[in-house]
């Protein structure tokens, strides 16, 4: 006897990279069975009809900011944890960049603790590379894996100090730790708040060169080679970053690398408002760069694409472009802004989910992101074609800084499934 059976639904399978009709049997917070021909369907405790809608693995998010500790009216794991739900994220892993930084394991212990307690989602924390991500020396990496870190970055403090570097990547490599690094040249793009060209000078913005993203990138590489180091870019936003990650991917070093789904989705002109929600870090890019990284992603170039949530409160964000911080929430808009790029025939259902999902847990080493007998059943049933226009004050986000608000969109979560239970479901 099944627990669920998710009937009438089109499967979408990132491994196998197709979309087949079917239906999805649950036992146990697994899944149990795929049934996608003319075999009777498995009695179970539950049936439900999806009409027809698609169903695929939970969403897996790399690089999601909650703000505790420190920043709790920003976004809580309560809140984190059901916007996700919404959105169809099943596991969010979160981001050191808190006040103070998860760098201690008494730290990272809390936040596991609050994760528990308060998100309807799985969470996976990562900790800081560097004490308070100060970039002059690395943390316990050893003590912090044993209390549960999944990888260890600096977020957007790029460590400057290339033999505090190359000592942290060498100690993270002896113990097989994954690191996240941020490609920027910090010089170049320190106080920059947009890219660099004719737009950014009409509008008297300080902007930084994608060669900033380059220089960053060719940095991390050298060091790859020199410590054989787990690496992945947590975001690559620049035409001229693709072609040095290329060939660090031809030449056998482990590395993989991610973009965001603002990056893929705007570009620089949304700032000619100045509408600081558009604000982001690094700054939109040149239509060009959004064409080439999304092709990039569709190749298999680019293995990762996230939210790179950051909640900012309306004080960070009501203030001129140029002083206002940078982030955008992107849990719940995650998926209806990936439908922008399925329906532009950018990126095809089983790529997106291989990029959303089957890749960020292989990275991580998780059995998640696939549908496969034995695999946890964390699922998302949704509507890539139901049109709505997204209104910020319904997002379950304590802070609301979207750059989609008022957007005429496509792709509604219907329910969401975490170990076989629902945490969401469309009313």
């Amino acid at each position: 006897m099944m627990d669920i059976l998710l009937t009438n639904a089109k499967l979408i399978d990132p491994e196998a990279g197709g979309v087949t009709f079917g239906a999805l049997a649950v036992r146990d917070g697994k899944i149990a069975a795929i049934i996608t021909d003319d075999s009777p369907l498995p009695a179970a405790r539950e049936t439900i009809d999806c009409n027809r809608k698609h169903l695929a693995p939970g969403i897996v998010d790399i690089g999601v900011k909650v703000c505790e500790p420190g920043e709790r009216h920003k976004e809580s794991f309560g809140t984190a944890g059901l916007a996700a739900a919404a959105g169809g994220v099943t596991t969010m892993v979160t981001r050191p960049d808190t006040d103070p930084a998860i760098d201690n394991p008494e730290t990272l212990e809390f936040v596991i603790r609050r994760a528990r307690e308060a998100a309807p989602v799985n969470v996976l924390p990562m900790a800081a590379l560097t004490k308070g991500r100060q970039g002059r020396e690395m943390t316990e990496i050893g003590f912090l894996l044993d209390a549960g870190a999944v990888a260890f970055t600096d977020c957007d403090h790029v460590v400057t100090d290339s033999k505090v570097l190359g000592r942290a990547l060498a100690y993270a490599r002896s113990l097989g730790a994954l690191v996240l690094g941020h490609p920027q040249d910090p010089g170049l793009s320190a106080g920059a708040a947009a890219t660099s060209g004719k737009f950014a000078s009409l509008r008297g913005l300080p902007a930084v060169s994608p060669m900033a993203e380059r220089m960053g990138l060719d940095r991390d590489i050298a060091m790859i080679e020199m410590t054989g180091a787990r690496y992945h870019a947590d975001q690559i936003t620049a035409a001229r970053a693709l072609p040095p990650l290329e060939r660090a991917k031809q030449n056998g070093f482990d590395i993989t690398a991610g973009t965001s789904i603002h990056h893929l989705t705007l570009n620089a002109l949304d700032v000619a408002d100045y509408r600081t929600f558009f604000k982001l870090k690094p700054p939109l890019r040149d239509e060009e760069d959004r064409l080439a990284i999304a092709e990039a992603v569709q190749t298999g170039l680019i293995d990762v694409i996230s939210s790179m949530h950051t909640p900012q409160d309306e004080e960070s964000k009501r203030l001129p472009f140029e002083a206002a911080a940078s982030g955008a929430v992107a849990l719940e808009t995650l998926l209806p802004a990936a439908m922008q790029l399925f329906h532009a025939g950018s990126i095809d259902l089983p790529t997106l989910w291989r990029a959303m999902s089957l890749n960020p847990a292989k990275r991580l080493g998780l059995p998640s992101g696939r549908l496969a007998i034995g695999a946890p059943a964390d699922l998302v049933v949704f509507d890539p074609h139901a049109p709505f226009v997204m209104d910020r004050t319904m997002l379950h986000s304590k802070s609301r800084n979207t750059p989609f608000d008022g957007a005429r969109m496509q792709g509604k979560v219907i329910a969401t499934y975490v170990a076989g239970a629902p945490v969401y479901q469309r009313s």
